[in-house]
């Protein structure tokens, strides 16, 4: 059997060397972290030597970070209406982007009308206008904005977003999770309260994530309770293992930019170059800065669903940029809020790459979308499906 592509690396990365190795050395630690004695002291050296590490890659202090189970517990987490800003103030409600994650248009603990969507621009970043206000006619407000969207991988405007939120008196919550690895970015530069990030994005375990604060942050309520572990803000025994993998992940990740963003985008430019040739075809937020490894694109009468299908046969693992949990193609809500008439929405695909895609990938990348063209772009989807 041939070698498989991967290009779904938005979605999941493989673990890295460093972070297996990491994780099984960790594996034979018997102490629980929260035990006094040598066997749990080791196991509390290691999560605070990772915590330090995880929490220095974006320029906060290791008091600060809080380990979950994920991105999205780390989302959830964030969202409180607990939250107090530097004037004491409470936070009354949450003002966030209209093409958040899934996790973070759930609102976490805020009530569902206190909760408000602004729209973006065709080019799929934040409509500044219009999060100023909103902003200038409430109360304070927690301003959740993704660094980078994980279907078009459009970057948005942080600092501005942060000036905006901070001069009204708001908090400012930045989900990094598709951003981290791929961008080298500070908390303190881009001047955010709340930062998430996950660990299995840039080649560390499923399964592990943080929340890191800006230094003097009140108001923050548990979403787990019944523990002291992590200062008190989450509990639960922690992951060690995990916890280990996350930090050498999160070491080799850094180790590698900014020389990887440079390679990546090389790789996505020669990518894009090719699908181009393909009349009709769009590239989503192409006009705009974006993260170096993603193409979103669709082309009239292309259908998502047997595109990655197409591609799959052809021995290559490429996503929809609008599958949901179910692995059923649904709306992308980005795309959507972008203003993409939804026939073409529903065609969109998304090509992600990594640290082990190559020159070779991508050209047989370009390749397996000729021939699936020839096929898909004429309607002749039901041959295709008799194959899978």
């Amino acid at each position: 059997m041939a070698e498989r592509l991967y290009f779904d690396w938005n979605a999941t990365t493989p673990l890295r060397p460093e972070a297996r190795d990491a994780m099984a050395a960790a594996l034979g630690l018997v102490g629980n972290p929260s035990s006094v004695h040598a066997e749990g002291r080791r196991a509390r050296h290691l999560v605070e030597e990772a915590r330090a590490a995880v929490a220095g890659a974006v320029g906060a202090s290791a008091r600060n970070a809080v380990f979950t189970s994920g991105g999205t517990e780390a989302n959830a987490l964030a969202l409180t209406p607990g939250l107090r800003t530097p004037a004491g103030a409470p936070v009354e409600r949450l003002v966030l982007s209209a093409i958040e994650h899934p996790s973070v248009l759930s609102g976490g603990r805020f009530a569902r009308e206190a909760i408000m969507a602004i729209g973006v621009t065709p080019s799929g970043h934040l409509d500044l206008d219009r999060l100023r206000a909103a902003l200038s006619a409430g109360p304070p407000a927690l301003v959740s904005v993704m660094a980078a969207n994980n279907e078009t991988g459009a970057l948005q405007p942080i600092s501005e977003v942060a000036d905006i939120a901070h001069e009204a008196g708001s908090l400012l919550h930045v989900d990094a999770i598709q951003a981290l690895g791929k961008i080298p970015f500070n908390i303190n530069e881009i001047w955010a309260d709340i930062v998430t990030l996950s660990a299995h994005k840039i080649g560390g375990p499923k399964g592990v994530g943080a929340a890191i604060f800006r230094e003097g942050l009140a108001g923050l309520e548990p979403l787990l309770r019944g523990g002291g572990q992590e200062f008190g803000r989450r509990a639960g025994t922690e992951n060690v293992a995990g916890i280990a993998g996350f930090a050498a992940a999160m070491k080799a990740a850094m180790a590698a930019l900014p020389a990887e963003e440079r390679r990546l985008e090389a790789l996505r430019n020669r990518l894009e170059a090719g699908l181009r040739e393909t009349k009709g075809l769009i590239i989503f937020s192409a006009d705009g800065p974006r993260l170096p490894n993603t193409t979103l694109f669709a082309a009239p009468g292309l259908k998502a669903e047997t595109a990655v299908i197409g591609f799959d046969l052809e021995g290559i693992a490429v996503s929809s940029g609008s599958a949901c949990s179910s692995g059923k193609v649904q709306p992308s809500h980005v795309l959507k809020a972008m203003g993409v008439g939804s026939a073409l929405a529903q065609g969109a695909v998304r090509l992600s790459l990594g640290w082990s895609t190559q020159e070779a990938d991508v050209d047989l990348c370009v390749q397996a979308w000729r021939k699936l063209a020839n096929t898909l772009l004429r309607g002749e989807d039901e041959t295709l499906l008799e194959r899978f």
